[in-house]
């Protein structure tokens, strides 16, 4: 089943919209506007978006029984559910120009998802509710792509009430997950199919992208795409080299939930991470979970959603 079929199936409202990024990527997201056996006809509900990891896409949201997904758990406790997924992967592999086949079309990573899809998707909502800020939920890359948007656009940092940090990746320097593999590649030797599997495995992303995780894993720092030369460089970013992110430079108020068995978001990662969240408002370690359980664990609404909800809610009061 796709996104629109899992939702109906359990008997929840959905919409779909596509959103065009200034780039001129096609975005497709998702929206349960309220909860099973809701009315629509309420005062405008707040409002959270949801933004997947590496090579996945909505469909982690709700992707277990209803009371057990967040996306689910979210529209019934009487939030406006909004769920994104990022170029490349299966809900998003249109563009206004170029075609799926053609390499320009994958010549793209984190960066441009920070810098096009973030914005684009946020402003789309906004628009579309008129709520002018949002609760923002990231898993693993979702996380990644926040810290970058959130520390280098503070007009898109404004919008957001908090941003919940599932299983949050920055630096790779420990990791122990299969993006070490990509490590030894360097963008010469990729092979012209790679692009085409990566694609379709699991919901896609680009060889770009892999690229630039397999540079963070090298450098163990937190920077742009390095093109490989400082021509390019300079070209892209104006500097030689790519520019470093600076995480301290983020306001927005952030939740950390990590997990010990966790792979790719290694615990030392993150650890060193948590100092430079300037505006720090909960930490919980889950010694049990790995990298998929924030949204596959049975125990995930006693872990985390419980208490992400209350700090929702505890939000909206103030």
């Amino acid at each position: 089943m796709n996104i629109s079929q899992i939702i109906s199936y359990w008997g929840y409202p959905y919409e779909k919209y596509d959103v065009v990024t200034r780039d001129g990527y096609i975005l497709g997201i998702y929206r349960i506007p309220h909860g099973r056996g809701c009315s629509s006809r309420t005062a405008p509900k707040p409002v959270v978006y949801l933004q997947h990891g590496l090579m996945a896409s909505a469909s982690n949201w709700i992707c277990n029984l209803p009371h057990n997904s967040l996306a689910f758990l979210l529209a019934d406790t009487g939030y406006d559910v909004w769920m994104g997924n990022s170029r490349g992967n299966t809900w998003s592999r249109k563009h206004l120009k170029l075609s799926p086949e053609s390499p320009e079309y994958w010549a793209f990573s984190l960066d441009e998802m920070a810098k096009y899809d973030l914005p684009a998707t946020v402003n789309f909502i906004v628009e579309k509710t008129g709520q002018e800020r949002l609760f923002y939920v990231g898993h693993s890359q979702g996380t990644t792509i926040a810290f970058i948007a959130f520390s280098t656009n503070p007009e898109l940092a404004k919008r957001i009430k908090i941003f919940f940090a599932l299983a949050p990746v920055v630096t790779v320097k420990y990791t122990q997950c299969p993006m070490k593999s990509f490590a030894t590649l360097s963008s010469q030797i990729v092979k012209s199919r790679l692009d085409v599997y990566l694609s379709h495995s699991p919901a896609g992303t680009s060889v770009q992208n892999m690229l630039h995780w397999a540079q963070a894993v090298n450098s163990g720092q937190f920077q742009a795409f390095d093109w490989g030369n400082p021509k390019q460089n300079m070209m892209h970013f104006k500097q030689l080299t790519p520019p470093l992110y600076n995480v301290t430079k983020m306001e927005v108020p952030t939740a950390v939930w990590n997990g010990g068995q966790d792979r790719v978001a290694d615990p030392k990662d993150v650890e060193n991470l948590l100092p430079k969240i300037s505006n720090l408002i909960y930490y919980k370690w889950i010694p049990h979970y790995n990298h998929l359980d924030f949204y596959l664990g049975q125990d995930a609404p006693q872990e985390i959603y419980q208490d992400l909800i209350s700090l929702m809610e505890q939000c909206l009061q103030n």
